[in-house]
């Protein structure tokens, strides 16, 4: 293996060492007894090529496939340039893409992009004294946190993120149903478990059983807007939505510019880097054009019975910015409502306190919507989750937007 970081003696294993910590800090779980079996497995089986080297490694260090991709990214940045470090923050520095069609980043790119470069500045720290930097002027992490890509977040800011957005769950709702459960209380009696415990005693003594309605949480059906002014704002609700699924919520959600795609399969990944880059990677018109009618009218006629029952909440994120025929949004809205128990709209457009119902799209669809609401931060999404528990605020009637234009 030619490209090693370094060949003196001794400094394999070092490095290795190294390499172990910035998986550990990319969030694999690799403690001291994996370091110790890597090294020894590195000596057993030789370094005869860099492929031999990454299987070696690979075998010790990733237990599931969700750890793959972290594993891959951090093997090809780590093992690439391994010297000083000024050149790793170098490497490590966003560059410009090559001109043509947008690359897409990678799953776990940038967290260990991150975990790497805290390693170097850790060993920096030995040698370097430190530099007290006046924070005051600069741009807080909450604030960067609110609109920046998940893609391309930190390892700290991921953690940081998935706390927040823990705390953002939604409430412990219920719907009763019509069919019945076993119960311990006394409500109802079931005859036939009355009847069946009453046998097994010999008949002597019937021993009551009772039941009661069953009672489940609703399930959540979000439909997504990927267009070019929504894209930004639906990658942050996907991650609050994997943190839902996260949770054993029944979550479907769809994606929809000029056509319907259904990620529900693809969000439920553990990993959320390699969940949102499915997400992205499924659909081929993300940050296109939109047409709200047609993807409503896919839905409404291939998907509304397979995932609209027990009383489900429909969560549309859209900023309302329709192509197609007024009067076929209205109707399709007015089936999608019908079907629900609940249509919240969701519309980072209410960021700005100026904003009218002016557009012929937004005043098709207000009057089927029970709640209107903004979706362009996290107190934003904290406040949906008041507001599905019942004590939410600033929603208002959807109605009253269009009484204020006329």
């Amino acid at each position: 293996m030619t490209d090693t970081p370094a060949t003196e003696p001794g400094a394999l294993a070092d490095n290795i060492v190294h390499f172990a910590r910035a998986l550990r800090a990319a969030g694999l779980p690799v403690g001291p007894a994996a370091v110790i079996d890597a090294i020894r497995a590195v000596e057993v089986a030789g370094i005869a090529s860099r492929d031999d080297f990454y299987w070696t490694l690979h075998s010790i260090f990733v237990k599931k496939r969700d750890q793959h991709a972290v594993f891959e990214e951090a093997f090809r940045i780590f093992w690439r340039s391994r010297g000083l470090v000024e050149k790793m923050l170098a490497l490590l520095s966003p560059v410009a893409p090559p001109r043509g069609e947008p690359q897409k980043p990678k799953a776990a790119q940038a967290r260990v992009a991150n975990a790497l470069q805290q390693d170097t500045l850790r060993q920096a720290k030995e040698t370097k004294p430190e530099i007290e930097i006046d924070a005051s002027f600069t741009v807080s992490g909450a604030e960067v946190l609110q609109t920046k890509d998940f893609a391309q977040m930190s390892a700290a800011e991921i953690a940081a993120a998935k706390t927040a957005l823990a705390r953002l769950i939604l409430p412990v709702d219920t719907v009763r149903q019509r069919r019945l459960v076993a119960s311990t209380a006394r409500a109802r009696i079931d005859p036939r478990r009355s009847l069946r415990a009453s046998m097994r005693a010999g008949g002597d003594m019937i021993a009551l059983k009772y039941r009661k309605p069953a009672e489940i949480h609703p399930p959540i059906v979000a439909l997504c807007d990927i267009s070019g002014s929504m894209s930004q704002y639906t990658r942050v609700f996907l991650h609050f939505l994997h943190a839902l699924t996260e949770n054993r919520r029944k979550v479907h959600t769809f994606l929809f510019g000029t056509r319907l795609s259904n990620v529900t399969r693809q969000l439920a990944m553990k990993d959320p880097d390699e969940a949102l880059d499915a997400c992205t990677g499924t659909v081929e018109d993300w940050s296109g054009g939109t047409r709200i009618a047609t993807a409503l009218h896919e839905f409404n006629r291939k998907w509304s019975r397979r995932v609209m029952h027990g009383g489900a909440i429909v969560l549309l994120i859209t900023d309302g910015l329709e192509r197609d025929s007024e009067e076929d949004l209205a109707v399709e809205m007015d089936r999608l409502h019908r079907s629900c128990r609940k249509l919240v709209w969701l519309n980072p457009l209410l960021r700005f306190d100026r904003f009218e119902a002016k557009a012929r799209g937004i005043r098709a669809m207000l009057p089927h919507v029970d709640e209107f609401r903004p979706v362009h931060s996290l107190e934003a999404v904290e406040d949906l989750c008041n507001a599905l528990a019942g004590d939410g605020k600033g929603a208002g009637n959807p109605r009253d937007w269009l009484r204020k234009v006329g």
